[in-house]
């Protein structure tokens, strides 16, 4: 007796337990038979504070963008047993491990809102075992943006687009004044295609969204960034690169206005017959959105000239590699034993290579000359005031006349501080594919001062880095030697050998 005795003492103990546990376990059981209820939203990471992102009240909950891939902190009651969360009815995948009755930290999907059921924009949707609830959540895109337009030259009927970010969910758009009823937004939000309409005195575009309405001013001043011959003679044709170059106003080249031109379709270009010059001076287009206009003159062999082969002028050609040439006269002299026929003469001298087929890695600077035109410097390339400048601000110029077809070797021009190399090889069209090349007359060829580049081990010569100021390119004094020449980094032979004439070298601020 004693015995079952001190066995029903040690049970109760358990019997309580038992008993104690039975409501907790009866609760948890009727808790899965609830439906869930949400009271707010909140970031998942408190700091710095703790951010409610919705209490549900759509006229004051504030709209909440760029939550893709974010978590967050749903708020309530009988938040367990969750089978299917939605945000703006795109579905949510979670980790139950994560939820509790009165919270459940849930990742916020990726929602491409152009593509959404719009009837659902700013719903949270959550079901349980015990039933299901939606919740105000005002997630969606940020306000539009527009950046760009791809031609606001177009002609109407042209195909157009306006570009930007978060172009989704729009429920109006005007281009000019003008109402567009037909569009197409593209699923990313970053464009808007549509049909250029008439003409219409407003320089605006709007477009309206679901969060917002951006207002952009149609701007399209005039840039230029090339002249096909800076230095051309009376009689030639002349064209000026750039961009937004239609609708041209007035055009004026070295201060003299030119009243007969023509603009490519596209803007990029315009083209003129050279009048008689008085002077050197700027080019300058003007359109209703503005005026461009160079930094640099043209028709001017003075100024920023390092090596133009005049007697008179900053010589810089060593007589070292190339032959010099005059176009003064008939029956042109040489001064190297290489003849040359075809190269349009000019107003002055200038210097001219001439190399056979170049076999693989054939070419380089050194002796003897063969390859190379080497100048010996003492020329300032730009005052010593502008020596810390970026190397982007300023440009070396070049005229150059290429009679024959060229396709392959590299013009390198190296200067003698650091060796660093600028590239020209304009037979390369695209990085498997070349053509011939050939200039009809003379061109300008300008190369960015940070187009010089370092020597890479793995990339080349001239496929490094670049300086960050002039100084790292030509030295404390700024005038270093420098060379030009003719190197194939191809595999196989060149197609080709070179034959042309280089002349008036000059380094030019450009912006």
């Amino acid at each position: 007796m004693k015995k079952n005795s001190f066995i029903r003492l040690c049970l109760l103990p358990l019997l309580f337990a038992i008993v104690a546990l039975s409501p907790a376990c009866k609760k948890n059981n009727a808790d899965t038979g609830r439906a869930p209820v949400i009271t707010s939203v909140r970031m998942y990471n408190p700091s710095p504070k703790d951010t409610l992102l919705s209490s549900g009240n759509p006229a004051t909950d504030p709209t909440w963008s760029g939550g893709t891939g974010k978590y967050v902190v749903i708020i309530g009651q009988n938040l367990q047993n969750a089978t299917h969360i939605e945000f703006d009815g795109v579905p949510a995948t979670f980790n139950p491990a994560l939820f509790a009755p009165n919270s459940a930290v849930v990742q916020i999907p990726a929602i491409m809102f152009s593509a959404i059921d719009t009837t659902k924009l700013y719903t949270l949707s959550y079901k349980t075992t015990g039933g299901s609830t939606t919740f105000s959540f005002k997630l969606g895109p940020a306000a539009p943006t527009i950046t760009a337009i791809s031609n606001v030259f177009a002609n109407p009927g042209d195909s157009v687009h306006v570009f930007g970010t978060n172009l989704v969910l729009v429920h109006s758009f005007s281009y000019g004044g003008t109402p567009i009823t037909s569009f197409n937004p593209s699923a990313d939000g970053t464009s808007i295609g549509f049909l250029m309409p008439a003409q219409t005195p407003t320089d605006q575009v709007i477009v309206a969204t679901k969060t917002g309405t951006v207002n952009f001013k149609i701007v399209a001043t005039p840039t230029i960034t090339g002249i096909s011959d800076e230095d051309a003679n009376p009689g030639d044709s002349v064209y000026v690169y750039g961009t937004y170059l239609k609708n041209i106003q007035s055009l004026s080249f070295a201060g003299t206005a030119i009243t007969s031109f023509t603009s490519s379709k596209d803007g990029t270009s315009v083209g003129f017959v050279l009048p008689t010059l008085s002077q050197s001076g700027p080019v300058s287009v003007t359109t209703k959105f503005g005026t461009g206009t160079t930094l640099y003159n043209v028709n001017d062999y003075v100024t920023g000239a390092i090596a133009n082969m005049e007697w008179s002028g900053p010589f810089g050609w060593s007589w070292n590699g190339g032959s010099l040439y005059t176009g003064t006269a008939p029956g042109d002299w040489r001064t190297y034993d290489a003849a040359f026929s075809g190269i349009t003469t000019n107003s002055s001298q200038y210097v001219a290579m001439k190399t056979n087929v170049l076999k693989a890695g054939e070419g380089a600077a050194g002796w003897p000359p063969t390859y190379e035109i080497y100048f010996g410097g003492g020329t300032q390339w730009v005052p010593a005031a502008n020596l810390n400048d970026p190397p982007s601000n300023w440009a070396l110029k070049f005229d150059v006349s290429v009679p024959q077809a060229w396709n392959g070797g590299t013009i390198d021009i190296v200067t003698g501080v650091g060796g660093y190399i600028a590239r020209w090889q304009p037979w390369q069209k695209t990085a498997t594919a070349t053509a011939p090349y050939t200039t009809k007359g003379w061109i300008t060829v300008t190369i960015p001062l940070s187009s010089f580049r370092a020597s890479d081990p793995t990339l080349g010569e001239g496929m490094g880095a670049s300086v960050s100021q002039i100084v790292g390119l030509i030295g404390p004094t700024g005038n270093p030697s420098w060379t030009v020449y003719i190197h194939n980094y191809g595999a196989g032979a060149t197609a080709t050998g070179f034959y042309g004439a280089f002349d008036n070298f000059r380094v030019v601020k450009i912006k």
